[in-house]
C-alpha cells in the first residue's frame, strides 16, 4: 500500500452543474469564488440534458459556457468533470480546449471520461431508465462497447497531446484519421494542460495509470469513502505494474454537499484527505442563494481545510 505524505497539499474546488440554473447565477457564484483564493479551482458538467428533476428544464452546454467563464474569471483553474468523449470528435475537441486555455491564459484542466456506453440493465445503461444515457439517443449520438469506449478515450488522449506539442502531424488511428493536423496558437500551458481522467472501473484505472495527471471519482453519497479507497490501491498496484510512482497522479474527489449538510461535509473531506485524496470538488444547490458562496466558505470550506491537513 501506498503511504501518503503527512503534508499533502489539500485543495478545494467547486463545481456548478449546469441543470436548472441560469447562466447569470453560475456567473456570479465563479466570480465570487474567484475572489476566495481557499477555492483552488471550479468546474462544470458534460450534460445537454438535466439528470434530475424536470427534463425538459434548462440545461447549458458545457464547453461554452467554460469558454465564456474563462474570460469572466481571473485566477481560477478550471475545466469540466468531465468531458464526454462521445460529444466531440478528438481533433476537434483538442482545437475547443486549446482556446479555452489561451482565453483563460493558462487555467484549463483537460477533465476527460469515456462517455455514454452499451451496459447491462443492472448498472443502469438502458435508454429510457439512466439519464445519462438517454441524452445519448436524444442528441443522436449512438452508444458503443466499454471497450471501444476505452480505445476511444486512449485515442483521444494520443491525439490531443499531438496537437498541444506538434506543428504538424498525421495521425492514422483506429477510430480517427487526421492528415496534417495544425493547431495554433498552441495552449499557454507548455505541453497543455493537464490531464484529468474520470474513471471507476478496471479497465479505465489502467488508462488513467498510464496517461492522467489526475484521477477524478465521484464521491459522496453516490460512493463510499471505502470503496474510493479501494480504487486508489486498485490504481497503485496499475502505476506500479508499469514503472509509474502513485504519487505522480493526484487523486481528486467530487461530493455533493446538502442545505443542512455541511458539517458531515467537513468530516467527509477530513475522511478522503486521509484516504489520500489530495483534491476534493464540493457543490451545493445552496451555493445559488444570495449568501451562498459565504455559507459554502465559511461553513465548509475553510474548516475543511483546518481538519482536512491536520
Amino acid at each position: 500500500m501506498i503511504c501518503y505524505s503527512d503534508d499533502m497539499e489539500l485543495k478545494i474546488g467547486l463545481k456548478t452543474s449546469l441543470m436548472h440554473v441560469s447562466y447569470d447565477d453560475v456567473r456570479r457564484v465563479w466570480q465570487q469564488a474567484d475572489e476566495m483564493t481557499e477555492i483552488a479551482d471550479a468546474w462544470l458538467w458534460d450534460h445537454m440534458m438535466p439528470l434530475a428533476g424536470d427534463r425538459g428544464g434548462p440545461a447549458l452546454e458545457g464547453w461554452t459556457t467554460l469558454a465564456a467563464l474563462a474570460a469572466q474569471t481571473s485566477r481560477l483553474r478550471m475545466g469540466l468533470l468531465v468531458t464526454s468523449n462521445r460529444f466531440r470528435r478528438p481533433a476537434l475537441l483538442g482545437k475547443m480546449a486549446t482556446t479555452v486555455d489561451v482565453i483563460s491564459d493558462g487555467r484549463l484542466i483537460m477533465g476527460l471520461g469515456i462517455g455514454g456506453t452499451v451496459q447491462s440493465p443492472g448498472a443502469g445503461g438502458v435508454p429510457g431508465e439512466n439519464p445519462g444515457i438517454r441524452e445519448y439517443a436524444a442528441y443522436g449520438i449512438p452508444l458503443i462497447s466499454p471497450r471501444e469506449g476505452i480505445a476511444r478515450l486512449v485515442e483521444t488522449v494520443t491525439i490531443l497531446r499531438k496537437m498541444w506539442t506538434e506543428e504538424e502531424f498525421d495521425y492514422e488511428g483506429p477510430f480517427t484519421t487526421l492528415t496534417g493536423t495544425r493547431n495554433s496558437p498552441k495552449p499557454i500551458q507548455p505541453t497543455g494542460p493537464p490531464l484529468l481522467i474520470g474513471a471507476w472501473g478496471d479497465r479505465a484505472l489502467r488508462v488513467v495509470a498510464e496517461h492522467a495527471d489526475i484521477w477524478n471519482i465521484p464521491g459522496p453519497p453516490h460512493n463510499s469513502v471505502e470503496a474510493l479507497a479501494e480504487r486508489s490501491r486498485l490504481l497503485d498496484r496499475y502505476c506500479e505494474e508499469i514503472g509509474r510512482d502513485p504519487a505522480e497522479v493526484e487523486r481528486s474527489v467530487q461530493m455533493i454537499v446538502t442545505d443542512d449538510g455541511a458539517a458531515e461535509a467537513r468530516e467527509t473531506i477530513a475522511a478522503l484527505a486521509g484516504a489520500g485524496f489530495g483534491h476534493v470538488v464540493v457543490g451545493a444547490r445552496r451555493q445559488y442563494q444570495a449568501d451562498g458562496m459565504k455559507w459554502m466558505l465559511e461553513e465548509v470550506v475553510r474548516p475543511a481545510y483546518e481538519v482536512g491537513v491536520g
